[in-house]
């Protein structure tokens, strides 16, 4: 029995659900997080975007159950495995991308068009752009930028322009490092059998995918630079005399977040080195969880930012 719950677990793959925390990101730079009302609206969408990921992971292994079985590591998931049978699965998959949609609809109907839109382009993914090289990639970035997008359509907070670009330049750097990394996994393999795994990977080179982790790294740490120099003053204005008087340049009062950049950089260098030196990247829920020193630089950047935000500008 726990065997079986164990399976059906990891069918669900609970570890990819830290990414749906970028449905966050809307209220934490909105200065909204603490607001009850509205923090528990954005934990519903949080719970709709995990049931709607973990339906199109189980779609996913349907599509792939037997490209999977010639991977080194993807072979032992409980479908290609079989551990769990397909009929089981698809059921599986139905009860929780109905579930999930229909309760999207009853936040609002915005937000239901964007679970919606997610949903379809993630099964259009799974069926059809995974196949055709740089749209895969494209695709798979755009999965992480409509759940900021869900998160602004969850509060009454719009997003900043640079902020928006910061998410989409750190989604294609995330989905070419997991390109960059399962093209390392195969490398060793037969190109008939790279092409049997995943087609696109034949169409991508080292160097190729080398040039797009630098071009939209450089992008996430300039729009970033740009978010936290532009964001509004007095979202991080410290009024304290004793520390900051009245003769000290302006930006030093009010400029707090973009103490912020220092982690963000550190974070890019350190997981550009999981990806070139550790061969990691494919997946970038389990970077974050086994590499420490990047999860305590997320964690650090996520202190300063509510610490800014929140502690400073009370």
């Amino acid at each position: 029995m726990k065997k079986i719950a164990r399976d059906y677990l990891r069918l669900l793959r609970p570890r990819q659900w830290i990414k749906n925390l970028a449905v966050f990101a809307a209220i934490t730079f909105g200065g909204q997080l603490f607001i009850p009302s509205i923090l528990t609206t954005v934990i519903f969408g949080f719970i709709i975007f995990c049931c709607l990921s973990s339906s199109i992971y189980v779609i996913n292994d349907i599509f792939d159950v037997k490209k999977d079985r010639l991977h080194p590591f993807k072979k032992f998931r409980p479908l290609a495995n079989k551990d769990i049978s397909v009929q089981s699965a698809v059921a599986l998959a139905l009860i929780l991308a109905s579930t999930a949609i229909v309760s999207s609809y009853f936040i609002s109907p915005a937000f239901f068009i964007i679970a919606l839109v997610y949903f379809i382009l993630q099964i259009s993914y799974s069926a059809i752009f995974k196949n055709i090289a740089v749209i895969d990639i494209l695709a798979l970035a755009g999965g992480y930028i409509l759940r900021v997008y869900a998160g602004e359509f969850l509060t009454t907070y719009h997003i900043s322009v640079w902020l928006l670009l910061t998410a989409i330049s750190l989604s294609l750097f995330l989905a070419i490092g997991k390109r960059r990394s399962e093209l390392t996994l195969v490398s060793q393999s037969p190109s008939s059998q790279i092409a049997a795994m995943r087609k696109t990977l034949s169409h991508y080179s080292e160097r190729l995918l080398d040039v797009y982790a630098s071009i939209f790294a450089t992008s996430t740490f300039i729009s970033y630079s740009y978010f936290t120099f532009l964001e509004n003053s007095r979202r991080a204005l410290i009024t304290n005399d004793l520390f900051f008087p009245d003769y000290l340049p302006a930006f030093l009062q009010r400029k707090w977040l973009m103490i912020t950049i220092v982690p963000v950089v550190y974070g890019l260098m350190r997981y550009l080195q999981d990806i070139y030196e550790k061969h990691e990247g494919e997946s970038p829920e389990k970077v974050l969880l086994s590499d420490k020193p990047l999860l305590a630089t997320v964690m650090l950047w996520a202190f300063l930012v509510i610490v800014i935000i929140y502690v400073i500008h009370a």
